[in-house]
């Protein structure tokens, strides 16, 4: 199957444009080849969830499009810019201005409170009038009566409401979610959802790593990830949730048998 199907845009159309990206490391004498020559493109305001088992190249990818780590080859186009080749400055400008990023373990700051946590990507940018910043950005959530609370006085529902507002602060183009849901119930996890769809309805472009099935399956689009290679890249209609709703719990992968990989690549 081509790894970019019939979904790839021309570069002048594409906000996120991979070719022939890769990602290597040594082990010893052998080559891990956790992103392997892997070519495709997102269009401004798509909302895409990549998905695989453990050690597919997911978690690479996600830290190959945030800046995060550098490609071993290939290029890395972003809003028209190459930043596989960028200085490690301008990778951390791009970082602050034009994606923000959500993680399944909330990086929240544990000491101080809501609203401080979600300044932190102002003072960084050293932008004027922070706190009004990032109260907006907790309205947004919907959590800005807890602006003073500490972490720990949050729920785990909320706590993932904070660092979803932390990654919009500084309205970036692409929100990065990282097992967004993974730490909450299925109940909360569909509140943070809706909070991705009204950021998808806003024009953000949302990509998000998942293995769940029924997060998956409410992006626009679903790309897995087999080791380091895109293996599907589909639209999900009604075909695609009837197949995969009388399936397993988790999205299904097709492809032939992974090769040893090391934990987490």
């Amino acid at each position: 199957m081509p790894e970019s199907g019939d979904l790839d845009a021309d570069l002048n159309d594409s906000l996120i444009q991979l070719n022939s990206l890769s990602k290597h490391y040594k082990m010893g004498d052998t080559v891990v080849r956790a992103l392997d020559g892997v070519t495709f493109s997102i269009r401004e305001g798509e909302f895409v969830s990549i998905t695989g088992h453990s050690g597919s190249g997911k978690s690479t990818m996600m830290h190959l499009l945030g800046c995060l780590d550098r490609p071993s080859g290939g290029e890395y186009w972003l809003d028209g810019d190459l930043v596989s080749r960028m200085s490690d400055r301008m990778l951390a400008v791009i970082r602050n201005e034009k994606v923000g990023f959500v993680f399944q373990t909330f990086n929240l700051i544990q000491r101080t409170s809501a609203l401080d946590n979600v300044a932190v990507p102002l003072f960084y940018g050293r932008k004027p009038k922070v706190r009004e910043a990032a109260m907006r950005a907790l309205e947004r959530v919907g959590l800005n009566h807890r602006a003073t609370h500490t972490p720990a006085e949050l729920s785990g529902g909320e706590r993932q409401r904070v660092a979803i507002a932390r990654a919009i602060v500084n309205e970036p183009r692409i929100v990065l979610a990282d097992e967004p849901t993974g730490n909450l119930d299925s109940r909360t996890g569909n509140q943070i959802m809706d909070i991705f769809h009204e950021l998808h309805r806003s024009g953000v472009t949302i990509i998000l790593v998942t293995h769940e099935r029924d997060v998956a399956l409410q992006a626009e689009r679903i790309v897995r990830m087999r080791d380091g290679k895109i293996v599907e890249d589909r639209r999900v209609d009604e075909d695609l949730r009837d197949e995969l709703s009388a399936g397993e719990q988790d999205v299904p992968d097709r492809s032939p048998p992974p090769l040893a990989r090391p934990a987490g690549v």
